[in-house]
């Protein structure tokens, strides 16, 4: 598997139409913002505004703690930004950090960029002129500090180079960002809305960094780049800081149920966010069928058989259910 949230393969071997399927395959919240508020008014039938995205950056700024220094660029999706990175950037090798997302490689190697597989942060500066790294990690949750993230975004700046941190999962602990790095350091920050607000089919993401990088990105981008829907249900979502605060603590206590539920079925729990857990067994291949049969999808790893990554059950039947696949024969 590629990518999760995609049943067209699942219901190919397994049968079934989507409404039979409990797809566990993403780290999209279940529980999305509630958007039908946002749509009042001519959004689908006019051009976006200028004050349609001014309106969507600041609520962004203010949702995301972003310095005044710094900018943000808004994108049709984080995956966008992450095709066009690599043509914007100056030549040379990029470290990604690994094992990670895994579009992040390519884009760079379509772009004529030599790609080197680092493990460790503290050492990719020595390999490469641009560093890449999730943060958190997807799929194992894996979190490097600010400190950390600083002398690195210094090495990259010493070889004129950028320091990319996806941060599609921090919006679970806003604290992580760190969106601070790119007032003084080429650092460029990759969020995306459709994960926590779980709203991933609106297609909006946002790029944070000093402005000379981010006014690259906007002409990259162009005009129009974002719907007028996008850009109504993106400023009223990250403005609703309490449905944001409330949200934490339900995914924390939901997040903590499907743990019980997988360590209760013989699996180790061994990293992801309050959005996925990823856990080991030895068996993960034949679970990972079993569980298809039963019309339960979660993401498996070519390159880590022992290994499966289960997203959140909206509910406590869709987690007594696959309990109860888990269990069975």
């Amino acid at each position: 598997m590629k990518h999760g949230g995609d049943l067209g393969e699942a219901m190919a071997r397994y049968g079934g139409d989507a409404a039979a399927w409990l797809d566990l395959s993403t780290g999209i919240n279940p529980h999305a913002w509630p958007m039908s508020a946002a749509l009042a008014g001519d959004v689908w039938r006019r051009l976006p505004s200028r004050g349609d995205g001014a309106a969507l950056l600041a609520a962004a700024r203010a949702a995301y703690g972003v310095p005044a220094a710094v900018d943000i660029v808004a994108a049709p999706g984080t995956q966008a930004l992450i095709q066009w990175l690599p043509h914007l950037a100056a030549g040379g090798a990029v470290a990604v950090i690994g094992h990670t997302y895994n579009e992040h490689a390519p884009a760079w190697r379509r772009a004529g960029h030599e790609v080197v597989a680092v493990d460790d942060l503290a050492t990719a500066a020595a390999h490469a002129r641009h560093i890449v790294i999730v943060n958190p990690n997807n799929p194992d949750g894996r979190v490097v500090g600010h400190d950390v993230l600083r002398q690195a975004a210094g090495h990259v700046q010493r070889n004129g180079g950028w320091l990319v941190v996806d941060e599609a999962f921090v919006d679970v602990d806003p604290g992580l960002t760190a969106a601070a790095l790119c007032d003084e350091l080429p650092v460029v920050i990759l969020r995306s809305f459709g994960k926590f607000y779980g709203l991933a089919g609106l297609r909006l993401g946002f790029a944070i960094a000093a402005p000379p990088i981010a006014a690259v990105l906007a002409e990259a981008l162009g005009p129009w780049c974002c719907s007028g829907p996008a850009l109504a249900i993106g400023a009223a979502a990250l403005a609703d800081h309490g449905w944001a605060a409330q949200m934490r603590e339900q995914l924390t206590v939901m997040a903590n149920a499907l743990d019980r539920a997988l360590v209760q079925s013989g699996f180790a729990i061994v990293g992801g966010t309050t959005l996925f857990r990823l856990a080991r067994h030895r068996d993960a291949a034949a679970i990972h069928d079993r569980l298809a049969r039963h019309h339960i999808w979660c993401r498996r790893f070519d390159e880590a058989p022992d290994l499966l990554r289960f997203g959140l059950p909206p509910d406590g039947a869709a987690r007594e259910r696959l309990i109860a696949a888990l269990r069975s024969g």
